[in-house]
């Protein structure tokens, strides 16, 4: 295989699949990428067997062929090459000669026929989603993930389409279990074949179609390969494997009946939480909600530091009540919040709050109160 290559594609190409090659050495070839070389085009694969990635980039193909190599070495060094073009050449034993400029790297790869199989992908029953809205339904799901490795129905995002009256509707969602988060987006005629109660998306595979997602503002392709799920951007093709397990009943969390509604700045809210949550600590993390009628008495307590208070204005015209929650559940949903206003949405002190856009249910997060 003999193939020239711009640096910075090289460098691109290699950085999108820093995410995805195995770290722990159980194969070494689960730590190497897969370069494939055909048509003056360049195909770089990577896999932990969880998620894959394939990408394709042009290049001048000068003799076809395919190899694998470390794929953090090799990103290092091409990272580090002059800003020239970049000759890669295979020789005998899978040892490859990398030469840019006067400078000139031997290295030693694997055999491609180690790689494991990366599956062909038919896009039929595929749906179209905008990748803007995507990366904000992660974005507004993602920090409530859980972190558990034990509890690994919960180690990602329920993804399911929902049929209402106005049409068929995208609801992901992610808990762990002391706050769950919902966002929901109209989806047109989306013929997606996806069994009711939904499927769940791992999370290092999330956080890989969030930077997909990222790149550029297109088209994003979704669908189902056996049991897994393979998203498509332009030349990229991400697969994952689906989390194997069930996803609680989130609709059973969802507290009805929190009828007591305080309406708030954002910016004031959020500025005023993480100036309480300064005294907060492990042991003593719980904020203090004193709410009355149009303000909110926030206050923090920690023997070992001192005492925090402070008051804010609010629209709240219901009777007064006492709560306590986690100030950093609080902080996590208003910053992924852009809204200038907000609603909690209260029941008394020891049931769970609805914190959402002020105007919009696009985004609902559930917080479990704190003992006071």
């Amino acid at each position: 295989m003999e193939f020239t290559i711009e640096k910075e594609t090289f460098v691109k190409a290699l950085q999108k699949i820093q995410g995805i090659v195995e770290r722990r050495n159980t194969m070494p070839i689960l730590s190497n990428v897969l370069i494939e070389a055909s048509d003056n085009n360049l195909t770089f694969t990577a896999t932990d067997l969880e998620v894959g990635m394939k990408s394709s980039y042009k290049a001048k193909v000068l003799e076809e062929g395919r190899i694998t190599l470390s794929a953090k070495k090799l990103y290092e060094i091409i990272r580090e090459l002059p800003d020239e073009q970049v000759k890669l050449t295979t020789k005998g034993n899978d040892w490859v000669d990398i030469t840019c400029g006067k400078a000139k790297f031997s290295i030693v790869g694997l055999s491609p026929d180690e790689f494991p199989f990366f599956p062909k992908i038919n896009e039929t029953g595929f749906v179209t989603l905008d990748s803007s809205t995507l990366a904000r339904m992660i974005e507004q799901t993602s920090y409530a993930i859980c972190h558990d490795e034990t509890k690994y129905n919960l180690n990602g995002i329920l993804f399911k389409i929902s049929n209402k009256e106005d049409g068929k509707t995208l609801v992901m969602v992610a808990t762990d279990g002391h706050r769950l988060s919902v966002s929901e987006h109209k989806v047109e005629g989306a013929d997606f074949d996806i069994q009711e109660k939904g499927v769940i998306f791992p999370k290092k595979g999330i956080i890989e179609l969030k930077k997909l997602c990222d790149e550029e503002e297109s088209g994003i392709r979704l669908g189902f390969v056996e049991n897994s799920i393979a998203v498509i951007k332009n030349d990229t093709t991400v697969v994952m494997r689906l989390v194997d397990g069930e996803f609680p009943d989130y609709t059973r969390v969802v507290p009805v009946g929190n009828n007591k509604e305080i309406t708030i700045k954002k910016d004031i809210f959020l500025h005023s939480l993480k100036r309480m949550a300064i005294l907060s600590s492990e042991k003593f993390k719980g904020i203090k909600f004193e709410i009355a009628n149009n303000s909110i008495v926030i206050s923090s307590s920690n023997p070992e530091l001192g005492e925090a208070r402070e008051e804010l204005d609010a629209k709240y015209s219901g009777e007064n009540m006492v709560t306590r929650f986690n100030a950093r559940y609080l902080i996590d949903v208003l910053n992924i919040i852009t809204e200038e206003e907000v609603v909690l949405l209260l029941r008394d002190e020891m049931s769970p709050a609805i914190l959402k856009k002020a105007g919009t249910d696009e985004l609902m997060a559930v917080i479990m109160p704190m003992r006071l």
